[in-house]
């Protein structure tokens, strides 16, 4: 019993501690900064920039106790990150009530495939839901009768179940990395992955606030740039390829390979879900995070992101997978 009840646990190594201890001195910086935006210029409101920080303390809080109590809490975390993001999507979706049932079954995805991945079951995981949800889908609406936008629903429920879960799955998959084949362990991996996609969001925002004149997607994503990407591009880069040798097993040409796709990968999860919002006509999936909008809005890099990383991770240098 003793054994179960430790064998999610994880193993926290100094790398990640000083990583999150960075962490919280950049959040420290910032909320200095808030107080002093607020002082010295009282006439602009800044309750917004308010909340996104002390949204940040609450997140990276709750990404760190998961990461320290190991892949079980990861799974049970992302599970509901998943099951939360999904809702939001299919929420805002175009669907009537005689989806509910193809709605039902999109649901079930969510502990099906985390179930997997927590029962070890790497095979199942990668067909269950890009071959037998893909091809069960339209049949459950075929043998409903429901023919009216027929393939513009199931299209929307496989798209959305494909980025809310079977993307996001693969980060309690890296959590069961065995701790050898990593310097900082399971949770380093999972720790770099999340940090170079949240910073690549920052230093994209930041560069294009301070450099950018042409845009690069004026009808998806008007406040984009090309300075804000190239710039946010090669910070990134620069960041991931520094970091990787304290965090993963790669090389230093496959941390170059990595760190050059990983911004592109976050830039597109970014700009396809505005893409998605500004067909649904919102600017938020909900109002969840208070400063960021909803969850899906928070992760929308993320789920571009964490496949990427994990394949080519497990491609080069992992051999459970």
């Amino acid at each position: 019993m003793s054994d179960l009840l430790t064998a999610g646990l994880g193993e926290v190594r100094p790398p990640l501690l000083w990583g999150f201890a960075g962490l919280a001195v950049v959040l420290v910086v910032a909320s200095l900064a808030v107080l002093f935006l607020q002082k010295t210029k009282p006439d602009r409101d800044w309750t917004e920039l308010r909340l996104r920080v002390q949204s940040w303390w609450g997140m990276i809080a709750v990404v760190a106790l998961a990461l320290a109590l190991g892949w079980a809490a990861i799974t049970v975390l992302f599970a509901a990150v998943s099951f939360v993001a999904l809702r939001e999507i299919l929420s805002l979706a175009p669907l009537r009530r005689e989806d509910r049932l193809i709605v039902l079954w999109a649901y079930l995805t969510v502990p099906l495939t985390y179930g997997l991945v927590a029962l070890d079951q790497y095979r199942i995981y990668l067909v269950a839901i890009p071959v037998w949800f893909f091809l069960v889908t339209p049949f459950l609406m075929a043998i409903a009768g429901q023919t009216r936008a027929y393939l513009a629903t199931v299209a929307t429920i496989t798209w959305a179940v494909i980025v809310c879960v079977f993307n996001l799955a693969v980060l309690p998959l890296l959590m069961k990395v065995p701790a050898e084949e990593a310097p900082a362990g399971a949770a380093g991996l999972v720790f770099l992955l999340l940090l170079t996609t949240e910073a690549n969001d920052v230093f994209q925002f930041l560069c294009g606030k301070a450099f950018g004149r042409r845009k690069i997607l004026p009808t998806v994503s008007p406040n984009k740039t090309w300075e804000g990407f190239v710039g946010g591009w090669i910070l990134t880069a620069a960041a991931f390829w520094l970091l990787a040798p304290v965090f993963t097993p790669l090389s230093v040409w496959q941390a170059a390979v990595m760190a050059a796709l990983l911004p592109v990968a976050g830039f597109a999860g970014d700009v396809t879900m505005s893409a998605v919002k500004r067909d649904l006509g919102v600017k938020d999936t909900s109002r969840l995070i208070p400063g960021h909008g909803g969850l899906l809005d928070r992760i929308d890099s993320l789920t571009f992101t964490a496949p990427l990383f994990f394949h080519l991770v497990a491609y080069y240098a992992l051999t459970p997978y």
